[in-house]
């Protein structure tokens, strides 16, 4: 085999890879969300999940790509690990339609096999997909033609490896190579590495179907191999987890452990049994549906050995990736919501009191993380600005149903303001911590791109980070201390953070229009500034409802509340806020 087959045989592989992609990332486009929306909503049994996992895997065509979008729904809560384990168990059966697809390249021959043969029909797809893409208007098209032109480019890339490694048929050197692999550790090394390397199973099957064309690829070789491509394709999932919460990990981990443990107990139980009755087909050639067949079988067969135990399997995760013992003690004030005290209402409501103030502590001290992360980016800080987010929405949650089932209790006229007051407050805690965490991601993005703002940028937004900072700090003083005389000083400080916003936009733009930033970095400017905005407004929200429950008047009364805050020194708090955070 000459340099130029080598170089030939990697062309194939990028074209393979390429076509593979092109073809996945259309099917996804021309699904939408609706395949996000049918894995979160019909994974409800683990029958369900494995049936889903399986068709949504052979739809996209990656069971990576789907055990990491099942990755993201239980990082984010939506979905419990007991309900990832089934999809992603069928995502593992769902990518061998690959290898299937692959098989038509071994269409051929004369007459009508001539009319449907890989190079015609390669060939008709290509010119059809390429008419949508470039000659039609509609977006779905345009999806559908790049899924035609990614299939072409990955039957052209499939013809193109075996034809490079055809003259590897009167090759000793290969046939000696290819049958030295007796031992099955080695052949499930190889699978594992080379898959891990190119990150996808399917490739990995498909340049495997191609080497078949040599005739030196027998089942007691194949079967190995494809062992370990299962395990080697568990690392862009394991990747995806970087950062993930504990659940996250887990879920992650389920991927490679489902896999390794398949593997395992096949290898046993297949070669037990052909140390017994010492099977006639190992040493059969093997073609690309054989292959492919192989591949599906034995992924069918490990999902089906494991299915009935996933109980067991999500024991055994959970038993090797741990709570993480600060989120656990962060949550064990939810442990006070205790369904006994609702027969009394006032100790439910102090219960219930108790553990919003522990939000809204949690909530500052992430508003903190991220505020510190625009000026002194940590990948570590940001995975606890996650996490800490995560444990904010379970309070909302838990605390949101608690709050009504104290509602369905006989309560007092002061007993019911009590309680609307603590429903608005949840809500506007949750989403000061979510505007904390967008202003994260704002951080991350000024990191990755390597943005750097202008000195005088830099000077405005050390400003009004220190306005966003104290207003987040005079809210959880009001609601914690039920203090009105701290709740008065949100208002005018709120304002101020408004008036801050509108002038730094105004220079910002006039920074722009002069050249000295330029027009790119004002849309993360801008980001910045909307959601300190927004927090100002939640800060806001948790001062008025403070005064509205005091003084028994309505949120929505304007009046009555303007002539409160003049009472209460507004004008003169508001020039003393003017002066503190100015941008002279």
């Amino acid at each position: 085999m000459g340099f130029t087959n080598v170089v030939t045989l990697l062309s194939g592989i990028a074209l393979f890879l390429f076509g593979m992609t092109l073809m996945g990332d259309g099917l996804k486009k021309v699904a939408g969300s609706k395949m996000e929306l049918v894995l979160y909503r019909l994974s409800g049994t683990p029958l369900k999940g494995i049936l889903l996992g399986t068709g949504v895997a052979a739809v996209i065509q990656s069971s990576s790509a789907t055990s990491i979008m099942v990755v993201g729904f239980v990082n984010s809560g939506m979905m419990k690990v007991n309900q990832a384990i089934g999809i992603i168990m069928g995502a593992i059966i769902g990518t061998s339609i690959t290898g299937w697809i692959i098989c038509l390249s071994s269409i051929g021959g004369g007459g009508i096999f001539e009319i449907i043969s890989t190079t015609t029909l390669t060939a008709l797809i290509a010119v059809i997909g390429i008419i949508l893409k470039m000659f039609t208007k509609s977006e779905v098209n345009h999806y559908v033609g790049d899924i035609m032109l990614g299939f072409a480019v990955l039957m052209f890339g499939i013809s193109t490896m075996s034809g490079s490694v055809e003259p590897l048929r009167e090759s000793p050197q290969f046939i000696d190579m290819m049958t030295s692999f007796t031992n099955p550790l080695l052949g499930i090394l190889v699978g594992l590495v080379f898959t891990s390397i190119i990150q996808s199973a399917s490739a990995a099957v498909g340049i495997l179907q191609a080497l078949a064309v040599t005739g030196a690829i027998n089942f007691q070789l194949a079967l190995p191999v494809i062992m370990g491509i299962a395990i080697g394709a568990a690392v862009p999932v394991l990747l995806s987890a970087l950062g993930a919460t504990v659940s996250g990990e887990r879920t992650a981990f389920i991927y490679l452990m489902v896999d390794t443990l398949g593997v395992i107990i096949f290898s046993i139980l297949f070669y037990a049994a052909n140390a017994i009755f010492d099977f006639s087909f190992m040493t059969v050639t093997m073609n690309m549906v054989a292959i492919a067949l192989l591949n599906t079988v034995f992924r069918a067969v490990i999902v089906a050995i494991q299915a009935p135990f996933i109980w067991l399997l999500e024991k055994i995760v959970k038993n090797v990736i741990k709570d993480n013992e600060e989120v656990i003690e962060e949550l064990r004030d939810v442990d006070r919501l205790e369904e006994r005290f609702l027969d009394h209402p006032a100790l439910a409501i102090e219960q219930a009191r108790i553990v919003i103030a522990t939000m809204a502590s949690l909530t500052e001290k992430n508003l903190r993380r991220a505020l510190k992360q625009l000026s002194e980016y940590s990948e570590e800080r940001k995975a606890k600005i996650d996490e800490i987010e995560s444990v904010i929405d379970t309070y909302e949650d838990k605390l949101g149903a608690y709050l009504i089932r104290i509602m369905k209790q006989e309560l007092t006229e002061e007993q019911n303001k009590a309680v609307n007051k603590y429903f608005h407050a949840i809500t506007d805690f949750e989403r000061i911590g979510d505007h904390a965490q967008n202003l994260e991601e704002c951080a991350a993005e000024l990191a990755s791109k390597k943005i750097r703002f202008t000195p005088m940028a830099v000077k405005e937004l050390k400003v009004l980070l220190g306005a966003t900072e104290e207003v987040m700090d005079l809210a959880n003083k009001a609601f914690v201390g039920d203090d009105l005389e701290v709740a008065y000083q949100i208002e005018p400080l709120e304002e101020t953070i408004d008036n801050l916003c509108d002038e730094m936009k105004l220079n910002h733009v006039d920074r722009i229009r002069e050249g000295i930033c330029e027009y790119q970095h004002g849309f993360v400017f801008n980001d910045i500034l909307n959601n300190c905005e927004r927090i100002g407004d939640h800060c806001s929200n948790i001062g008025i409802a403070e005064k509205a429950v005091a003084y028994g008047i309505e949120s929505h009364d304007m009046g009555t509340r303007l002539e409160l805050e003049k009472e209460h020194g507004f004008d003169q708090k508001f020039e003393e806020y003017q002066k503190k955070y100015s941008l002279d």
